[in-house]
């Protein structure tokens, strides 16, 4: 079968730098493809280009059917069947699905909006889509899963051909996730032609029938689906062995070390049952379990975050019930949520305000002047010893990217010096070369001495940094792998005390 797109030789340049040198990408219908690289790599100036957001640079060439086309703006693009939808969903939220779906392409009648004939009109692509709501709901009160469901009905709406899904759940459940997924296999059966880019490995296995890389803005090759492997993929976007991404230098003696967190019979009277664990100084203790185990709920009683209806902790040999959040910072516990955005960063502020936040107090002459000498160094110190990628301290952290966002968050609680650190999700939504940074600062971190709990999702991670590994089930803490079990950390072991189904045979 023919592509139904090719771009050949696309280049784009931002002054002197060069954003895209000579890429290339062919896309045939019924295909899931999937873009990958890191965070920088070109992916998103690459589907700009596509989009009519950006302009290429001269020779390049995109053609549809084997017909050269010119994408000049976004109008042109959507007329040669191209739809793209972005992490950040263009709907808007006071209008109803029908006026969304037909924004700027409204049906009139009698010089009036005709709005009966837009909801007729939107009915069949809804039924299509399996959507739960009809054309005159009102966007704004739709969950974000059911909101990319009306993106998805617009570009169908609109006869597009070409698909691009960017990043696309990255704000959804796993149900929801599910539920998208096989959506995507639906259109993929009816023919439709998607470009998918994703950091997530496991998203990429379950659907690409090709994944094509970038790095560096340049093309590093496709791989079809049956040459997809770990390592394949890595060594394409970063150059190097994925057995190489864990870092695990720091060497804790479990036997001797100091008990640094105590925690025995822990629950919050809701999702935390009778929770017992302990965290020795120097060693990364993972925590893990299906979604919804209540794994950062237990993180968050511990931190003060969430009320502790029962059970007791000790902290430094010493009783420890934090009444705050900040009670625990003062007595040196910090805890990295798991939502930067929305729960970490000031976006607004800049790297340096967002990495002294935590140390203003601290760092005040006489307690109310503010020492920006310090803070500047700070911050200068921070983005070069993380590796932060940004132009400079006053660069505001919400034009970073994913990556270095999360280093500049991680770097406010490194300020803090605390004695234990709870990182949870600390690599959602980070690209390979960065997460292989953040595992590199949580190894230094323990050979410091400093005892940290790694909430993560990711099995092949978590078994990558950690000494050993607690596991929860429905709020319970079900077993322990690694370290002095004698049961080994396989993602075997592991799935089967989160699922409760051969737990006690784990060994």
């Amino acid at each position: 079968m023919p592509p139904v797109l090719e771009m050949r030789n696309v280049s784009k340049t931002f002054g002197a730098v060069k954003a895209l040198t000579n890429v290339e990408l062919t896309l045939y219908p019924g295909e899931i493809h999937a873009l990958m690289g890191e965070n920088g790599a070109g992916k998103s100036t690459m589907m700009k280009v596509l989009s009519g957001a950006y302009r290429p640079d001269p020779g390049a060439e995109i053609l549809i059917d084997g017909k050269p086309v010119h994408i000049t703006d976004p109008i042109s693009s959507k007329q040669a069947g191209i739809s793209i939808i972005y992490q950040e969903l263009s709907l808007s939220p006071n209008l109803t699905v029908a006026q969304n779906i037909y924004l700027g392409r409204e049906l009139h009648r009698g010089g009036i909006v005709d709005r009966s004939k837009m909801l007729k009109e939107v009915a069949p692509v809804l039924e299509r889509l399996g959507a739960r709501f009809t054309g005159s709901t009102i966007v704004g009160s739709l969950s974000i899963a059911n909101q990319q469901l009306v993106e998805i009905a617009r570009a169908l709406h609109a006869d597009s051909r070409i698909l691009i899904l960017d990043e696309p759940t990255t704000a959804l459940s796993s149900r929801e996730t599910d539920g998208l997924f096989s959506m995507i296999r639906q259109l993929r059966s009816e023919g439709l032609a998607m470009v998918y880019i994703s950091h997530r490995m496991n998203e990429v296995y379950e659907l690409a029938d090709r994944v094509s890389v970038l790095r560096d803005g340049s093309y590093v090759g496709t791989l079809d689906r049956e040459k997809l492997s770990p390592d394949a993929i890595v060594r394409m976007m970063v150059g190097r062995e994925l057995s190489t991404l864990y870092t695990k230098e720091h060497k804790p003696d479990l036997a001797h070390a100091e008990v640094v967190l105590e925690a025995t019979g822990v629950s919050d009277g809701t999702r935390v049952r009778d929770c017992s664990l302990t965290l020795r100084a120097g060693e990364v203790v993972g925590l893990a379990g299906l979604v919804g185990a209540g794994r950062s709920e237990l993180a968050q009683t511990i931190y003060g975050f969430r009320p502790r209806t029962a059970g007791t902790m000790t902290l430094n040999g010493r009783d420890f019930a934090p009444r705050s959040p900040q009670d625990a910072i003062d007595r040196g516990l910090s805890y990295l949520t798991e939502d930067r955005r929305g729960d970490g960063l000031f976006l607004d502020m800049s790297c340096q305000d967002n990495t002294n936040t935590g140390v203003l107090k601290r760092d005040a002459k006489w307690g109310i002047i503010l020492d920006r000498a310090k803070a500047v160094q700070r911050s200068r110190n921070a983005i070069r010893d993380l590796a932060v990628r940004v132009p400079g301290p006053e660069y505001p952290v919400g034009a970073l990217s994913g990556g270095n966002q999360q280093k500049v968050l991680l770097s406010r609680w490194l300020e803090i010096e605390p004695r234990v650190l709870i990182l949870d999700e600390p690599t959602r939504g980070v690209d390979i070369g960065a997460k292989s940074e953040i595992y590199k600062i949580i190894d230094t971190l323990a050979k410091k001495g400093v005892a940290i709990l790694v909430i993560s999702s990711e099995l092949p991670e978590v078994i990558g940094i950690a000494d050993r590994i607690i596991v929860m089930r429905e709020g319970v803490i079900t077993g322990e792998v690694g370290g002095t079990t004698g049961i080994a950390p396989s993602q075997e072991n592991i799935m089967a005390f989160a699922t409760g189904v051969g737990a006690r045979s784990a060994a």
